[in-house]
Parts: structure tokens; sequence; C-alpha cells
């Protein structure tokens, strides 16, 4: 690959991060009602000077931008709090109160943002808020900005892209565990805070572990070209699915010449697939929209803001930065594509693949978050699947089984881990990892492939531009040193399973059915859910929970389900659920025969080990 291009003359980004700031949290710490600190900006005071040994560079950069932390004018009647969450939440004054744009992950620090924007714009009602798209980040905070009552009065409205509530929901659900025992090790959760640590993502610093909410919207934007006026505040909208989510837009401010491009074009090249795990993302749709966006406002354009990072100011700047990363995504799926019908593998396209210099030479496209290597890989899987068309890997031997084969073909756990120790000394840092990966799994027991493992990852882990690398790197080592951290925050909010559909709740228990328990059960169910008005008819058979409309026929039980119980319910507390308004009419004990055959996820499951 060719050498990255590092401008460290280029301090524009310096100058535009401190650009129009007004006060800053002091001290920088936010904490919930218990006590609990739930987000430090503080602990990032040591990103100071120059790189130490311990840190790339030029992610050393990025962190020193990323951390600066307080309220922001972006222009005139807009204002950013950044440095409070991994996102920005922006506020747009309106003739009597105040817009609310993307209120982070947590209440706490959603509501510590509003009341530093208050103390310095004065006490403005919220009357909006806009989610830009449906990731956590970007709505996980909406009760600390509103409540639902002041929505459910009207008083109150939430904005949001078409399709935004079932992707919402979906991914803190259906994969949520997995993701956020997996997220732990990419956002560095249990990293110390210092210079051989952990010190951000790229995107952000890490994630806040407050308290995640959910309102449901009451307006949505269906089409590209929407206008709304709220408060005064006139607004053009611009779909954008299935860029970096599968529900997200952007949004123009004409009276004040400002852009808000949600999450599409950062100072970061961004994720295709996110290491923690996710649908792959459609680089070539995310590339199509941002040039869309260039046409529909680019030359109406004096900043564009987004929902991370700082702005960027000027007409020609703005052109610049959004049709850079309209090129950035192109380039990476045509290439990518190019190759693969060349014959390339993902793994072998994402080691040749060189970057245009021009596209180098721009700080923002730098994998801080994302990187070419994972990005490349993940395109690959989207159109070809993770199968490289070599069958003599199509049906490998899983990593425990292999890496006891590897090993002992290798000359036993011992020769390996000396040959390993040459590679770690000689720099090679890559093969030791990969050969100590097979001892680690072939034997966790090992102390000295464990050690071993864990300097050369930690090595890896210094040595990384990428935040997420690092994080992972390093969080590998932790666990190999220290054992398993878990997962140190919860996806699945009661706000958010509160936000069920009926169809929603029955995939969610579909998913845990262990399905050899379940192999001999033939059981069928009609679902009443009042407050949806929708019944449905289940069937547990095969070891396979499916669902449709109801139909005549016998049933074992008809359950009517409130929307009051439908979360308990979905929590397995049948018990609570019945409390709160469940009833059976049949057979008592059929859904204590369903939830008896539920495998409960693992939060803490293996991840550098078997």
């Amino acid at each position: 690959m060719a050498d990255t291009i590092y401008p460290f003359d280029d301090t524009q980004d310096f100058e535009d991060a401190e650009r129009g700031h007004i006060a800053s949290l002091t001290p920088g710490v936010i904490r919930n009602a218990a006590g609990d600190v739930v987000w430090d900006n503080d602990s990032y005071d040591f990103i100071t000077g120059d790189a130490p040994e311990t840190v790339h560079p030029s992610l050393w950069r990025q962190s020193q931008l990323v951390a600066k932390q307080g309220l922001f004018e972006v222009t005139d009647g807009i204002y950013q709090v950044r440095g409070f969450d991994l996102s920005n939440i922006s506020f747009v004054e309106g003739d009597t109160g105040v817009i609310v744009i993307d209120p982070l992950i947590s209440t706490e620090t959603a509501e510590a943002a509003l009341e530093l924007y208050r103390e310095h714009r004065g006490d403005r009602p919220v009357v909006a808020v806009i989610y830009t798209h449906c990731h956590v980040d970007h709505f996980g905070g909406v009760k600390g900005v509103t409540t639902q009552e002041e929505v459910d009065d009207g008083r109150v409205q939430i904005i949001a892209p078409v399709g935004f509530l079932e992707p919402a929901i979906a991914e803190n659900l259906y994969t949520g565990t997995a993701m956020a025992r997996r997220a732990g090790y990419m956002y560095g959760a249990a990293l110390p805070r210092n210079a051989a640590g952990g010190l951000g993502a790229g995107l952000g610093q890490t994630t806040s572990t407050g308290t995640v909410t959910l309102i449901t919207p009451t307006v949505e934007i269906t089409h590209t070209g929407q206008e709304l006026t709220v408060d005064g505040v006139r607004m053009v909208f611009q779909l954008a699915p299935g860029t970096e989510a599968p529900a997200e837009m952007h949004f123009h401010f004409p009276d004040c010449r400002a852009l808000c491009m949600a999450e599409n074009a950062t100072h970061t090249l961004h994720n295709i697939l996110t290491i923690r795990g996710a649908v792959v993302r459609d680089p070539h749709t995310w590339s199509h929209y941002l040039g869309e966006a260039l046409e529909l406002f680019g030359a109406d354009s004096d900043v564009v803001f987004t929902s991370h990072h700082w702005p960027t100011w000027g007409n020609d700047r703005v052109v610049e930065f959004i049709a850079t990363h309209r090129d950035l995504y192109a380039y990476l799926h045509d290439q990518t594509l190019r190759m693969l019908n060349a014959g390339y593998t993902g793994p072998e396209i994402a080691e040749q693949l060189q970057m245009p210099p021009s596209l180098d030479r721009a700080w923002s496209t730098h994998g801080y978050y994302g990187s070419v290597s994972h990005n490349v890989k993940a395109i690959y899987q989207r159109y070809l699947g993770w199968y490289d068309g070599n069958p003599a890997r199509l049906w490998q031997h899983p990593p425990q089984e292999a890496a006891t084969r590897y090993v002992e073909f290798m000359g036993g756990a011992d020769a390996v881990v000396e040959k390993a120790r040459a590679s770690f000394e000689a720099g090679d840092l890559r093969w030791a990892a990969q050969v100590l990966d097979h001892v680690v799994f072939a034997d966790p027991t090992h102390e000295a492939a464990r050690a071993l493992l864990a300097d050369t990852l930690e090595a890896l882990g210094f040595g990384s531009e990428n935040g997420t690398w690092r994080s992972a790197f390093l969080s590998g080592a932790m666990e190999l040193r220290s054992g398993s951290f878990g997962s140190p925050t919860v996806s699945a909010s009661p706000d958010i399973i509160g936000q069920l559909s009926p169809q929603m709740f029955l995939d969610a228990v579909a998913i845990q059915v262990d399905g050899p328990r379940a192999w001999d059960l033939d059981i069928a169910l009609r679902w009443v859910f009042p407050d949806h008005d929708v019944t449905l008819r289940t069937s547990l058979r095969n070891g396979a929970l499916t669902y449709g409309s109801d139909t005549p026929g016998d049933v074992a039980a008809t359950i009517t389900v409130p929307r009051r119980a439908l979360a308990l319910l979905a929590g397995g507390d049948v018990a609570g659920a019945q409390g709160a308004g469940l009833v059976v009419d049949g057979d008592p004990g059929v859904l204590q025969q369903i939830f008896a055959v539920l495998q409960a996820p693992d939060p803490g499951f293996n991840i550098i080990e078997p």
C-alpha cells in the first residue's frame, strides 16, 4: 500500500474546533441521580503536547481535537455542545424556543448540555427534537431535554426520517447483547484513560453510560424536498436511507445558509461495517446522497455541521468537504469491485488498495473510526459474502478445533510461542498475533502464550491510527491479563423495549428459542395486543416460533397483552406481566412452557479466548 500522507502543517482543524467557543463545563464530569459518573471528559486532559510513543501521532492529533468540550456557536441562531458524549447535540433558536438536534446517548448528558446552553443563551423552552438517524447516540438522551407528557400534549414535536423506529429498536434488541459485548472492545470501555490505554474512538471519545430513553417520532420526513417551519425556523429535508444508518436524513436551513449532514460527512473515514458488528452499509448509496446534498444545498451553504466533530465554514470549503467524502466512498466502493472482479479476495484487496494522494492529504478522510482495511473487506462481504470462492476454505474447522491442529502441526505450544517471540522481536506483530491466537485457542491456560499475545496486541494498539482498532487491541490485551470485563453497557433499555411492536416482540422471543430443547413442542397460540389493535397467531413447532395473521383453528390459549405488560414479558418476567394485566385464556401453563425453552443472551461471552 502507498504511504499515508500526514499533513501536520495543516492546522485548520484546530482553528475550526475552537471557533465560536462560548463556555465549557467545569469540571467536565456528568453524574446520574445516584451520583455515579456517566461521563468524564476531564479524564482526557492528558492528551496535550506531542504524541507519546504509545500513541500513533495522527490518532493523538485527532483525539486532541475531539476531546475539546463546551458550548460553541455554529452560526447566528445555531449552537452545538460538543464533548459531552460520543456525539454532538445542536440547538437551533426559533421565535420563542429552541429545536434540539440529536440528544446524545443518555438523559444525563443531554440534560447537562441543555443546561449549559440555557446558562448562556437563556431559558428557552424546547419546541422540537430532531433525530437525524436511528443510532442510539442520536436519540437516547431525549428525555433529558423533553418529556413524554410534553410530546403527548403537542408542546414538543419529535421529527425523524421515515422508517426510523424499527431499526432504532432492532439494532439494540435482536443483536444488542453481542454488539454491546463487542462494543466494549471497540470503544475501550474498560481501558484506563491514559497514554497507554483509552484515548478516544476517533468519532468521539467514548460512549456515555447513563439512562437511555426513546420517544416515538410524531412527525415523519417522508420525501426529499419536504419543508417544515417550526417556531419560525424553516428547514428543507433530504432523505438519505441506507447510508451510515438505515434511516438517516440531511437538512438545510435556508435562512442562515447552514447545512446539517447528520453522520454522513464527518472528520474521519466512517465505517462501512463497524467492528462491533452491524448490517453492512452501502458506500455506493452513501456517495450518491452526498452528491445529491451538494446539488440541493451546496451553493446555498456557508457552514456545514454534523452529529460528530466540528463544523466547516465558507462556501468553497463546505463544497470541497462534502465532495471529498463523496469521492472517498465512491472510490472505496468502485475500486473494491474492480479488484474483486479481477479475482482478488477481501483481505487481498485490503492490502493492495491504494488511496489517491489527494484524498490522503485531507485529514477528514483518515481512518480514525472506520479504516480502509476493514471497510474494503466489508464491501467485499456485502457483494460476495464470507466465502472467497476457494473450496479449500468452504468447510474449515471452527477456530478452537483448527487451533488445536495448527499447534500440533507446528510442534506444540511451547515451540510455537518461541517462534512467535522471534517474530515479535523482529517486529512482525501481525504474524505473532495470528500464531499466538492459535495457541491460546488450543490451550487457554498456556501462560506464556497469553502473556506474549497480550504484549503483541498492546504493541499493535500503540501503533494504530484507528481509534477503534487501538481500543480493540488493548482490550484484548487487558482480558488476556485480567479476565473478561463483560459488557459495560446495556443496549436494550426499558424505553427501547417499551416501544416494541407486537411483531418485533415475537421476533425477539423467536431468536431466543433454544431449538433442540423445543424440538418436541407443538404449541399454537393466539396473541391479542389491544393497545396496538393487533391479533396474531403463533406456532412453535420443529424448534421454530413463527407468526402470522389470526386464522381460524384451535389454539392452546389466547394471550392478551396490554402495552404496559409487553416490556415486562419481553424481559422474561411472566409474573410481572400478569400483574400488569396480561391474561391467559386457556391452558395456564403454556406460556411457561415457551419461556422455559428460551436461552437468555450472554453479555460476557468470550472473545479473545474460546
